[in-house]
Order: structure tokens, then sequence, then C-alpha cells
């Protein structure tokens, strides 16, 4: 799905950049472009960084 329709990035792109090391929103803007025109895909584009950061980066427990 598209997240930024000003830049048309989509989930899909945001996904791969965290799986190439993008680990906070500064890094996405950096290499993709996010959040530079309209801003308004800030909050979706947060949202799928969180999800795609859970998923590649496992939380070790410290039990």
């Amino acid at each position: 799905m598209y997240v930024c329709v000003c830049r048309a990035i989509s989930d899909r792109h945001i996904r791969e950049a965290v799986q190439s090391g993008a680990r906070t929103m500064r890094e996405l803007r950096q290499q993709l472009g996010l959040c530079s025109d309209c801003g308004k895909c800030g909050p979706c584009a947060r949202d799928v960084l969180v999800k795609e950061l859970e998923v590649a980066v496992p939380v070790k427990s410290v039990a």
C-alpha cells in the first residue's frame, strides 16, 4: 500500500529500507524522502517502521 502519495513510497519500500539498515524516521527521510513534501505520511510510516523493526531486530529477553 502507498504510505507516501507525494513520493510514491509504499510500505514495501519502508520494509526494504529497514532490512537494509534504516532504524529511525530520520534515516527513512534520508534514504526515501519520506515526509519531505506534505508530511501526512509520517504517522503511517512510523507504524510500518516500528512493526518492521519488531520483526527485523528481535528483542532479547533479560530473564
